[in-house]
């Protein structure tokens, strides 16, 4: 027996214990774990290299920028990627082109409200962030909308080539990214190869994802079901930004670059474990009800129980990691410890949160994307003027433990 046999073996006797299909997660955990590892590395060096190459107030300006761009992507119907994986899923693969017509037709409202932040900060006097809004309004409606490529080979469950064309994206845009610190300071400069990378390497990827697609054709019921989940998203986005611009408000851009930079290490973390979404997904959308329920909240439990090593592990290494990589910014290591519990609770929600995506469970769906996103949103108005940069990340912590219980909650009580 050669070694492929005794590991596919191996993996079929650990499913009576695991009660999961480890050969179909074994494949596909592969090269998205491949991916996450690979884009999580590309992330940390681009966070070092503005550490140590971009002046504080500049870098704070630069994230301030990228998290209303970040609010502003609501237009483009970020939740279309949900609706096509679950779609391609069930063998409809023709629905690429239809669903980023509709993307880019409502990405250009997101266009036009940076052209009015543009106006705003004419009015202003500030040069900089005119020009800065000025380039995201062209860029808008095409950066994320682009990003659908993903969403079918997920579908298809051909994973490989979803983290092919992913980490060639990161890496290139990372390499594009430092040359160009390396050679300039200018915040405009910076943020224009930030979104010409990004942009051009996504759409080379989906032109030759959309030669894959066997036909053509406009499926409304999915683009209906990614209008419900983007509307669902709206609240989750601005909730994941306010942070960050109230930051800028009450604290300015120095502490803002403090707190991003507390954030990165951890949140790369987490980004390992958002494989689970895509590997589940699929599954999920083939299976009944009943039966995801009988095995789905063991599972969550063993993983939540798996992870919380390495949270310890974090806390011990972060004041190396920083003292190395961000020697200016040690201020921000208690942040960064504490910021860890955010991540270990939100872990075991991603297989939650795909059951319910996998079912079209809409009205759980709602109750979900809007009630945690405001509960948050609450806590940041209330917590970061009083405690500044704790008060962010203990609004965080509060929102995980809410969002968590919630689908708890909604999961047990669905039928």
């Amino acid at each position: 027996m050669n070694s492929k046999q005794k590991i596919y073996n191996f993996l079929r006797w650990s499913e009576k214990y695991t009660r999961t299909d480890m050969v179909y997660l074994a494949k596909g955990g592969f090269w998205l774990t491949a991916e996450q590892v690979v884009t999580s590395l590309a992330g940390i060096i681009l966070a070092i290299a503005f550490a140590n190459l971009l002046p504080k107030e500049t870098y704070g300006v630069y994230r301030y920028v990228l998290s209303l761009v970040g609010i502003l992507s609501v237009f483009s119907l970020t939740g279309m990627n949900t609706a096509i994986v679950r779609t391609v899923a069930q063998g409809n693969e023709g629905v690429l082109a239809s669903v980023l017509g509709t993307r880019l037709r409502w990405g250009v409202l997101g266009g036009v409200v940076s052209l009015g932040l543009a106006g705003f900060y004419f009015l202003n006097h500030n040069i900089t962030l005119i020009f800065c809004f000025l380039i995201a309004a062209v860029f808008l409606p095409f950066m994320d909308s682009l990003t659908i490529y993903e969403s079918f080979w997920e579908g298809k469950k051909l994973f490989r080539m979803r983290a092919s064309y992913n980490i060639l994206v990161r890496v290139a845009a990372v390499i594009i990214l430092v040359i160009t610190l390396i050679l300039t300071k200018n915040l405009v400069l910076i943020l224009l190869a930030y979104f010409c990378s990004y942009t051009f390497l996504r759409l080379i990827c989906f032109l030759a994802t959309l030669k894959k697609s066997f036909s053509h054709h406009k499926d409304l019921e999915t683009i209906s079901y990614g209008k419900h989940l983007s509307i669902m998203n709206i609240m989750g986005m601005v909730s994941a930004q306010a942070d960050k611009v109230l930051l800028w408000y009450f604290l300015g851009p120095v502490s803002l670059a403090s707190y991003v930079l507390a954030l990165a290490p951890v949140d790369n973390i987490g980004s390992l474990f958002k494989n689970l979404f895509p590997l589940s997904l699929p599954k999920f959308s083939e299976q009944p009800l009943k039966a995801i329920q009988a095995t789905l909240f063991k599972k969550i439990t063993k993983l939540f129980l798996m992870i919380i090593p390495l949270g310890g592990l974090y806390i011990i290494l972060a004041p190396w990691i920083f003292k190395f990589f961000f020697p200016a910014y040690t201020e921000a290591i208690p942040y960064s410890q504490f910021y860890i519990i955010a991540i270990l609770i939100m872990i075991p929600q991603v297989p939650l949160g795909a059951v319910l995506a996998a079912k079209m469970r809409k009205k759980e769906l709602y109750i979900v994307k809007f009630t945690s996103p405001l509960a948050e949103i609450f806590l940041l108005l209330i917590l970061l003027p009083l405690y500044g940069i704790w008060g962010a990340i203990m609004s965080a912590i509060f929102t995980q433990v809410i969002n968590f219980a919630l689908l708890l909650f909604l999961l047990k009580r669905m039928e």
